[in-house]
């Protein structure tokens, strides 16, 4: 488990590699949700997602023996272009397994970082393991790994640095790295604050987990909000969101979509569906501002095939 040090010492190497993200506001948001609400833009973030905040700092913690034999991971699309970003910045070789159905720009973009990219059909994480053992590649997962989690910390840190008064935060989940991460760090610094994940209802492993005890696995986990379509939650997560997170809720893929819209329309931001999660849980109304001051974390921006929502 990561502790303060940790993720300090991660926000230290990260420092001058990636975007300190600003922090944005927008009153007709404020007005409709009975808030002061913060976002938390990482859409600015280097390849467009808070993905590389982890993936780099897993790459600068490696060993030399580590670091020749090259890297892998397996992605929908975000942790594929962050990895391949990081792998340069780093310089370290990268291959990244990722579905045959996967979107094209997002595949151009691992490429266009220089990773070699394998697509693949069936179960992608079989597919991942098996090209990793094959050629002896350093394994590097997206969301089930310490230093992952504690280089996610480092934006729970920017989030306290520039909004002390936080009192709620709003994390998409996905596979529960980056929610993790920003929980640990703000729990750490100020436990009064309540941290709440957000995941779709067609993608909900984490909630199926938190309620049988235990981590589960999705047969199929597809969502617009494809950022957050994981279909597993590990046996590392699981305690730590339980120990870290207050709650966890589900949003309709009716409500992904609407809230994609609005947050376009009065932010201007071209937020992906997964990034804009929280607001789905605000108009449903399974959070209640009332009042507070919250910060929302928007992970990603959106892609160019999803500009006819």
């Amino acid at each position: 488990m990561p502790t303060l040090d940790d993720i300090r010492q991660a926000a230290r190497q990260l420092d001058g590699r990636i975007h300190r993200t600003p922090m944005l506001s927008s009153s007709a948001l404020d007005e409709r949700f009975g808030g002061e609400i913060a976002l938390k833009a990482e859409l600015f973030q280097k390849t467009g997602s808070f993905k590389v905040r982890g993936l780099l700092t897993k790459l600068l913690r490696l060993s030399a023996e580590e670091r020749d034999r090259g890297v892998i991971t397996v992605s929908a699309g975000n942790a594929a272009g962050a990895l391949a970003w990081a792998a340069r910045n780093a310089g370290v070789p990268a291959t990244v397994v990722m579905a045959k159905t996967a979107v094209p720009a997002k595949v151009d973009a691992a490429r266009g970082y220089g990773a070699t990219v394998e697509l693949v059909e069936g179960d992608l994480m079989a597919e991942y393991e098996r090209i990793r053992d094959e050629r002896k590649l350093t394994g590097v997962h997206p969301f089930d790994d310490e230093d992952v989690i504690t280089g996610h910390g480092s934006l729970g840190l920017e989030l306290l640095e520039d909004r002390p008064d936080l009192d709620t935060v709003l994390v998409p989940v996905g596979g529960g790295g980056l929610i993790l991460g920003v929980a640990t760090a703000v729990k750490l610094v100020k436990p009064t604050i309540r941290v709440i994940g957000i995941e779709p209802e067609q993608a909900d492993v984490v909630s199926r987990s938190l309620a049988a005890g235990e981590p589960q696995k999705l047969p199929t986990a597809r969502s617009i909000a494809d950022g957050l379509a994981a279909p597993v939650c590990s046996t590392r997560n699981l305690p730590l969101i339980q120990q870290y997170v207050d709650t966890v809720v589900r949003v309709s893929e009716e409500a992904l979509l609407e809230a994609t819209r609005l947050v376009m329309s009065r932010t201007k931001l071209a937020l992906e569906p997964a990034a804009a999660a929280p607001f789905a849980a605000l108009l449903e109304g399974s959070i209640q501002l009332d009042g507070v001051t919250a910060a929302v974390v928007s992970g990603g921006n959106l892609d160019v095939s999803k500009l006819m929502l």
